[in-house]
């Protein structure tokens, strides 16, 4: 009868070894971000020279000083290298918000904060362009709405926290925080980016005290107090509408009149006179003949 042969021991791996692959696992790792980073800022610089996204892979290779090997062992391409640099920028704006809110005294201040920070940071100023978010996040929108959702997440994460933190302290109504989180940021941004709306002869842009009071609507809900700074007084009716008030009252004093007043007697006409006659007239012979009949007896 033969033994049956013993499962093979994995012997564990040397601590030595263990750790010299970690260290260059790291040392790998942090060339790689070094790398990755010189592409970001030869790109970004790229944007601020030409005032567009406009440029070749080829020029970022060439500002880096790196290889374009290297460029696509890092990047799919262009389109991959924009979209790095626009969640970049956003995540950074999300952490610059989060800071300058938190001096709101409660959360509705601190989100009436952020809008205005995220409306600010949105508007297209003149001598300060912006093309990775006028155009390169206009373009990703339409093409790669996925994409754009990722890049956002940073932000739509802070606006969720402060929408369920003024719903626990009683200051909103919203079953769907996040839902309603992320209308609030796009309304701000695509308001801010939005051309003015007319008014007149003149475009009046909308401004950011004017989201405020539309989210702000949104937030409280039906039949809750309005905003004292956001409520617009009521206005009296101008005199010209006086004239037009009187003359609807006489008119309705006319028509009760006509309906009150006793209705006219009819003139007959010789037809029904003589319709009217001509009934009578075997009534009267009748009468005739019953008086005559009398005298003989």
């Amino acid at each position: 009868m033969s033994a049956v042969p013993a499962e093979p021991v994995e012997t564990p791996e040397p601590a030595w070894r263990q750790r010299a692959v970690e260290r260059s696992t790291r040392a790998a790792k942090l060339r790689a971000e070094q790398r990755v980073q010189r592409f970001l800022d030869a790109a970004q610089e790229l944007i601020a020279d030409k005032g567009t996204t406009d440029f070749t892979v080829q020029e970022v290779v060439e500002r880096s000083r790196q290889s374009l090997r290297s460029f696509y062992q890092h990047f799919d391409g262009k389109h991959e290298l924009l979209l790095a640099l626009f969640e970049d920028a956003l995540s950074t704006s999300a952490a610059e918000i989060r800071e300058k809110a938190a001096a709101g005294r409660d959360p509705l201040e601190r989100l009436k904060i952020a809008v205005d920070l995220l409306y600010g940071s949105s508007t297209p100023r003149k001598g300060q362009q912006s093309p990775l978010f006028t155009d390169f996040a206009i373009q990703l929108l339409v093409t790669h709405p996925d994409q754009v959702a990722t890049a956002h997440l940073p932000l739509l994460a802070y606006f969720t926290e402060l929408v369920e933190e003024a719903v626990a302290a009683g200051q909103a109504v919203t079953a769907k925080p996040r839902r309603t989180a992320s209308l609030i940021m796009q309304t701000a941004m695509f308001t801010a980016q939005a051309p003015a709306a007319p008014v007149g002869a003149h475009p009046s842009p909308i401004t950011a005290e004017e989201v405020w009071a539309f989210c702000l609507g949104g937030l409280r809900g039906p039949g809750t107090a309005e905003d004292p700074a956001t409520t617009t007084p009521a206005t009296t009716a101008p005199a010209e509408d006086a004239p037009a008030t009187k003359a609807t009252a006489t008119k309705a004093t006319t028509a009760t009149a006509r309906k009150a007043a006793p209705a006219k007697k009819t003139t007959a006409t010789p037809q029904k006179r003589a319709a009217a006659a001509k009934k009578a007239a075997p009534a009267k012979k009748a009468t005739t003949t019953t008086k005559a009949a009398r005298s003989q007896a």
